[in-house]
């Protein structure tokens, strides 16, 4: 049996190593064109040969988002471009619009298109006309439920992709004007301003907003799979590589855990730890188990405060002293955690800690700064390694 996709996001090269690195079986990518996070760093058609070369060396896929709501004058050069993307290796397209699916099909049968979740569909027998059309996959609507999901698996050929963590549309996904309204930036051409979020004031002078809370389907990853699902995917092409690496990593070691038969309560608990700190909103899985209601909303408004759990990413190991980029405060005596991309994850106490010119310190307190730290362990520690806190002294 061929094992479900982890699927991940990746807004610049670093993330795109780093996602592959922790685990994920293949990247969905924007390029400087055509891409619905117009804000992220996005990919040059150099660093999309370089990432695609990195993936294919490890085996892994790379996908590129085509997916804005085309215009007009958005149709110059698409053509070129698709050809250009094409030529530096991409796996997959990620589509909405009917004519760009036709095109790629017609021209490179050898790569995928996969229907974007911006299409909304939500049921088979518009599968049925996509399949019609050549499409080998499709993203799902997020506003499904389990039974829904597993409904429309029944009925196609075609791939299933689930979004299964990370941010929500307030309206259904790709249906949404509120960015161009109140900020006149197009959310379905790469610009949404996320006015969801925004902080309103009603009569009696509170604050509310549309915000929805993040999805989180750790608990439903056995469900998913069980129902015939081929891929999952990950929401946050704007994240830092420290959520990717604790999402990415999280979501692998669950998905190899229940292919191996040694899940536990206690694993799982672990697991969704690491996923509730990471993120600073609150979570729920919405539409999967029931029909949506207040309490998957942020009506009330929002207390979000970041944890500051992430000290650093390590550059180098050697002779007893970790050498890293600090970025938030800790002090000696605190307990860490080292995880690698390998899944390795290391609890110690801070007992040694030196700046740059190698001076003792008791604290680090100055972001973006070189520190060495002492840590005395076997372990082999690769790049994109990096240091949590677990516990103040």
């Amino acid at each position: 049996m061929e094992k479900i996709e982890l699927l991940s996001p990746a807004g610049d090269l670093e993330r795109l190593k780093v996602t592959l690195l922790y685990g994920a079986d293949a990247v969905y990518i924007g390029g400087q064109q055509y891409s619905l996070r117009a804000n992220a760093n996005n990919f040059s058609i150099d660093e999309i040969r370089e990432g695609c070369e990195f993936a294919h060396k490890l085996g892994k896929k790379v996908h590129l988002t085509l997916n804005i709501v085309f215009h007009n004058e958005d149709m110059d050069g698409v053509e070129e471009y698709i050809d250009q993307v094409v030529d530096a290796g991409i796996d997959a397209f990620i589509v909405s619009d009917p004519f760009i699916i036709s095109f790629i099909k017609n021209k490179y049968p050898q790569v995928q298109v996969h229907l974007s979740t911006q299409n909304s569909t939500s049921n088979y027998e518009a599968i049925h006309f996509f399949e019609e059309e050549g499409i080998d996959r499709v993203v799902l609507a997020r506003e499904l439920s389990k039974k829904q999901i597993e409904e429309v698996i029944q009925h196609v050929k075609c791939d299933i992709e689930v979004f299964i963590h990370g941010a929500m549309c307030t309206c259904f996904s790709g249906r949404c004007a509120l960015s161009n309204y109140v900020t006149n930036r197009d959310a379905n051409r790469g610009g949404c301003a996320q006015v969801c979020r925004f902080a309103f004031t009603n009569g009696d002078k509170k604050d509310f907003t549309f915000a929805t809370k993040d999805m989180n389907m750790a608990n439903h990853i056995k469900d998913l799979m069980d129902i015939g699902v081929r891929s999952l995917k990950v929401e946050g092409r704007m994240r830092s590589l420290y959520y990717l690496a604790v999402v990415i990593g999280t979501y692998r070691a669950i998905i190899d855990d229940l292919y191996a038969g040694t899940m536990t309560d206690e694993k799982m608990a672990i697991y969704q730890e690491r996923l509730d700190r990471v993120a600073n909103r609150e979570t729920s899985t919405h539409f999967f188990m029931r029909e949506e209601n207040y309490t998957d909303q942020y009506y009330g408004g929002r207390g979000e405060a970041s944890n500051q759990d992430y000290l650093g990413q390590v550059i180098s190991y050697q002779d007893g002293l970790l050498k890293f980029y600090e970025r938030n405060y800790f002090e000696v005596g605190d307990t860490l955690e080292l995880f690698t991309p390998q899944g390795e994850h290391v609890e110690f106490v801070a007992e040694k800690l030196f700046n740059k010119d190698m001076e003792e310190e008791t604290v680090a307190r100055h972001p973006d700064e070189i520190y060495y730290l002492g840590f005395d362990h076997t372990l082999e520690i690769p790049e994109y390694s990096m240091i949590k806190i677990v516990k103040r002294k």
